[in-house]
């Protein structure tokens, strides 16, 4: 067996313990992944073991180091995720992390966190209707949210139009109490939460009552057109047939459109089909209209939600 020995330079002592982490619990974390030694001194790091391994090792900290000047010490997650890419192959994290979306209110710069969430952006930003699919956890709803947000405040629509079918899953919106906007608005919360982080929630409150923003059931789309907006679609694996082709073609000029859903957690009746099912099917060679496919290395929740996924992933 061949053992190799490389050694890398960081770009200063401040990337490197950026880079290290908090008592270098990220070094440990990638030597538990790798079979591989790591020795660190200031900002020089020799990796010896495997050749495979030592290669990946390198690579994973040239790529590192890109973004390490420009972030605080990296995340167990950022790093976790950048322990997967390097032995999917090829990629750059300087690619993602430098693709800064919009700026919260509280000065938080917004970013692709994942490859399949820049390639999402980039779908957003190329055409004019875009399915998002993909498990839960994936930001495929927030970062349709902060896209339509960033065309508002630069003027490239009026206003952001967002919607859900009004499907319980495994409960009945009947039994709560209230009238129906206030049965609803519980059910559309997700969307309202993503619009208080970024906006907060005095603007997202004047945004709403000027009608510049619009939250509704997929219900009150019918018979409209819908004009110089930003349009999102959120749960969409739970429309009808009929419902999605409504909604699509309510589509106006100078609008854009994002279809977010999880085809494996469809709440429909049985003898219902999926809409985003459908769609799947027989708009896929249109242009302008693009699919993008967000999967379990997607996850930026919780490291478990991914391992949830896979497991139930295994199962079917």
């Amino acid at each position: 067996m061949n053992i190799l020995t490389k050694e890398v330079t960081l770009s200063s002592n401040q990337a490197a313990r950026n880079i290290f982490g908090h008592h270098d619990q990220n070094l440990r974390l990638i030597e538990d992944n790798f079979s591989a030694q790591i020795i660190a001194r200031g900002n020089i790091v020799k990796i010896k073991g495997k050749q495979e391994d030592v290669n990946q090792v390198s690579k994973l900290f040239e790529e590192l180091n890109k973004i390490a000047n420009n972030k605080d010490a990296l995340s167990t997650k950022e790093v976790e995720y950048a322990i997967e890419m390097s032995k999917e192959g090829e990629f750059s994290l300087n690619e993602i992390y430098s693709d800064v979306v919009q700026v919260t209110r509280s000065g938080k710069k917004i970013t692709p966190k994942t490859i399949g969430q820049k390639r999402y952006l980039d779908a957003l930003r190329k055409d004019d209707i875009v399915f998002g699919i993909g498990p839960a956890g994936t930001g495929k709803t927030y970062l349709a949210v902060v896209m339509a947000v960033n065309y508002l405040v630069r003027n490239k629509v009026e206003r952001i139009i967002l919607t859900r079918p009004a499907i319980e899953a495994g409960e009945n919106l009947g039994f709560l109490p209230g009238d129906l906007q206030e049965k609803v608005d519980p059910y559309l919360r997700p969307l309202y939460d993503a619009l208080y982080d970024i906006l907060g929630p005095e603007k997202v409150e004047q945004f709403l009552e000027k009608k510049i923003i619009e939250i509704a059931p997929l219900a009150y789309m019918r018979g409209r057109t819908l004009r110089n907006s930003a349009v999102i679609l959120d749960e969409a694996q739970n429309t009808t047939r009929e419902q999605m082709k409504m909604f699509l073609t309510r589509l106006g000029p100078n609008s854009k459109a994002v279809i977010t859903g999880d085809i494996t957690q469809v709440d429909l009746p049985s003898r219902k089909k999926s809409g985003l099912a459908q769609a799947e099917q027989i708009l896929r060679d249109i242009a302008g209209i693009s699919f993008v496919y967000l999967t379990n290395l997607d996850v930026v929740r919780h490291r478990l939600v991914r391992e949830i996924i896979k497991a139930y992933e295994a199962i079917n």
